[in-house]
């Protein structure tokens, strides 16, 4: 039955997310997620397109992610605080909304934490099937925190990676990473103990580490002939993973110019350091790998596109599984211009005496 105090939004919560994965398997939410992230990538052209909106402190960063086709506007709000484990919260947390461009009536609501992960591994295979070396098997992932997981089946499922090899400063990272995909069939998952060791070999290689520093995870002498790196880490100013002369061996690509230049390890490069913007190959207007021994850089920072697919994929799957709740975020009433009368509409009659007032109840961290 319609609700006519309200307009609906539907809402995933965290647990209704999991539910979704669960239900759908890791593997299938990955391809679906690729496929959307790519679609949208293939319509390049039809979104209003900006940098991400960052509120930075020496603690950590909360930025606003906006964007638009002429139907639908959807944005993100996410942050990045390195010490948030000692809170028992995660480094990255996030939400997102998509609302109707005619009217602006939000319709979806969702938690974008797990989902952002999810889009982000997605995103990072997207990458590679267009820039690595068809015959990769072996990847190295450096950083075994709460994305490595992610990448890992990504890479694994998306792309036949059969062997991950695992490297973090913290070892305990890395046996949360092994017990959580021990038993992922036809994957092989070994322990390294430097990161030298790690790629020696690697086909990709994956930086995904979490600390807000201009560190040098990777540099030059670590190359190898036909290796593809897969940036993840280095998304906002002063953060970065690769040393400078790994750009400059290899050839760049990105996804939104103005924010990587800003945010990603491309920060470190002069102005006209050359890139190229992945939709640009998606689409085929650019070459991707031209030979087996080039080497390829994605310098991913997330961009406001991969959350937009995201949230209407989400969105999608939620319908089809009957999961998410209704939530009453918008008012409806009779008369719009009288927004006043709708508090006696709600609460029963205003006659001036405040009512009482429920006691309020603390949210349960889950």
């Amino acid at each position: 039955m319609t609700n006519t105090t309200h307009l609906p939004t539907l809402y995933l919560s965290p647990p209704d997310v999991a539910a979704i994965l669960r239900r759908q398997g890791m593997a299938e939410t990955l391809r679906g997620m690729h496929d959307a992230i790519h679609a949208d990538y293939l319509r390049w052209q039809d979104f209003d397109k900006n940098a991400r909106i960052g509120c930075h402190s020496d603690l950590g960063v909360i930025e606003l992610m906006p964007i638009a086709d002429d139907r639908t506007y959807a944005f993100k709000c996410v942050n990045g605080h390195p010490g948030n484990g000692r809170f028992g919260l995660p480094t990255v947390m996030a939400f997102g909304v998509i609302a109707r461009v005619d009217t602006g009536a939000p319709e979806f609501l969702s938690e974008l934490t797990l989902t952002t992960a999810v889009r982000t591994a997605a995103m990072s295979a997207l990458a590679a099937r267009a820039l690595a070396r068809p015959e990769s098997r072996v990847m190295a992932l450096i950083g075994n925190g709460a994305q490595s997981e992610f990448q890992a089946l990504a890479f694994h499922h998306l792309l036949g990676i059969a062997e991950i090899r695992l490297y973090d400063t913290d070892p305990r990272a890395t046996d949360k990473l092994i017990a959580n995909l021990r038993n992922t069939a036809g994957l092989r998952l070994l322990r390294c103990d430097n990161v030298a060791q790690a790629v020696r070999g690697a086909d990709i290689v994956t930086t995904v580490t979490a600390d807000k520093t201009q560190a040098t995870i990777l540099t030059r002498d670590l190359l190898e002939p036909g290796m593809h790196v897969n940036a993840v880490g280095g998304d906002c100013p002063g953060k970065t993973e690769l040393h400078a002369d790994v750009l400059r061996a290899a050839r760049v690509f990105v996804e939104y110019e103005p924010q990587t230049r800003i945010e990603g390890d491309l920060q470190q490069m002069e102005p006209d350091f050359a890139v190229t913007e992945l939709w640009q190959v998606l689409q085929g207007h650019q070459p991707g790998r031209t030979d087996d021994r080039q080497i390829t850089v994605f310098d991913s920072v997330g961009f406001a596109l991969e959350d937009f697919s995201a949230l209407r994929y989400m969105r999608d799957c939620a319908q089809l599984h009957g999961i998410g709740q209704d939530l009453a975020l918008i008012p409806r009433f009779a008369d719009p211009k009288d927004l006043f009368g709708l508090i006696g509409a709600l609460a029963g009659g205003v006659d001036g005496t405040p009512s009482p007032v429920a006691p309020r109840r603390e949210p349960e961290l889950v």
